[in-house]
Order: C-alpha cells, then structure tokens, then sequence
C-alpha cells in the first residue's frame, strides 16, 4: 500500500480540526474550511483513487395527508392543546383516591379475587378544592387521559395516572366545603383479569 505523507497529515489534519480553528483563518494562501461532509478516513491513506466520493444525499419521507401538517395527531401528546404560559391562575389542591366496589362476600370470605391494590378498583375519585366559587363559574373537560378544570380563580390541567371512561364520569360540587368531586369509571388493558 502506497502512502503520499503530506497528502495524508494534512487530510488528517483537517478530519481533525475544530470549526472555530478554520473560521479564525482567513482566506489569504492559508487553509480554508475543509467540507467535512466530503473527508472521510479512507482519504487519509490515499486509497480509492483521487478524491472525496459524492454521497447520497439525504431524504426526507413525508407522510400521506395534509402536506402543511407539521405533525400527525398520534405524534401529539393528550392535553397538550390546554396549557398556556401566560395563564397566571394558580392550580388548585386536589387529591386523587381510588375507590372499588365490594360486598360482605369480599370483605369476610374472600370469595372474588380483590385485594386492596388499585388495580381492583373501579372507580376514580379527585377531590379539587375550589374556595370562593361558584358551581356556575367552573368548566370541567375530561378527555380520555386528561383533566382540564377552569374557574376565575384557579386553572388545572391534570394528567390521570389511568386513561378513564369520558361517558360515564359524574361531578358534584360541594358549595358549603368548596370541593369539586369527579368520580370517573377506569379503563385498562387489564381490567377483564382483575374484575373477572
């Protein structure tokens, strides 16, 4: 194998160069910016016969649909649509609890296979406070991942630990406490095991 030694230092000398070492020279009879794209390390040895090979250049698929779509709607996470920066609210407290349905057969002879864990449970249950409001001043959304609460006073975007039933959701709003309770039904991949 042949080897042409200036040839080889400087190719590696510009493989290895910093940007900000070719930016500060200037163009004057001393070197310029290698294309980085087009030195590669088999041009160090001299092989492959005169000179940098073009390479493909890059493709960019884009997807069926809607050419101005910047993404497509799975791409997006759930309730990313409701935050806004500049919204100056202050969240409310909340709690979430997690309630299931059980009998005397559960509780004293262990005849269903339930145990206290929530994932034996049915139901959902968040308790948002909300002083100083009124049942007409809230907007509640539930979505399938997502909770969205808006009142004067206080915003809440909150993300549910498990994706919920949005048809059969109920809210009651205890005035006299301030409390908003939403009770949502839980749907899981493995609820058919659980409740079986």
């Amino acid at each position: 194998m042949e080897f042409a030694p200036a040839q080889a230092l400087q190719a590696l000398a510009d493989l290895l160069a910093s940007p900000q070492e070719d930016e500060d020279e200037d163009g004057d009879g001393q070197r310029q910016a290698p294309n980085l794209g087009s030195v590669t390390p088999g041009d160090i040895a001299g092989g492959g016969g005169g000179g940098p090979k073009p390479r493909p250049a890059a493709t960019t698929e884009v997807k069926s649909g809607n050419s101005k779509e910047i993404w497509s709607a799975e791409e997006v996470p759930e309730g990313c649509g409701y935050e806004d920066a500049w919204d100056t609210r202050e969240p409310p407290e909340y709690e979430i609890l997690f309630r299931q349905q059980v009998g005397a057969e559960d509780v004293f002879l262990g005849v269903s296979r339930k145990d206290p864990s929530t994932a034996c449970c049915e139901d959902m249950l968040i308790k948002i406070q909300l002083p100083d409001t009124k049942a007409s001043d809230i907007v509640l959304d539930i979505q399938e991942k997502v909770l969205d609460l808006r009142s004067p006073q206080k915003k809440l975007l909150l993300h549910l630990p498990h994706p919920v039933d949005t048809k059969s959701g109920k809210a009651c709003f205890l005035a006299e406490k301030g409390i908003l309770e939403v009770i949502l039904k839980m749907k899981r991949e493995l609820d058919f095991i659980n409740f079986a």
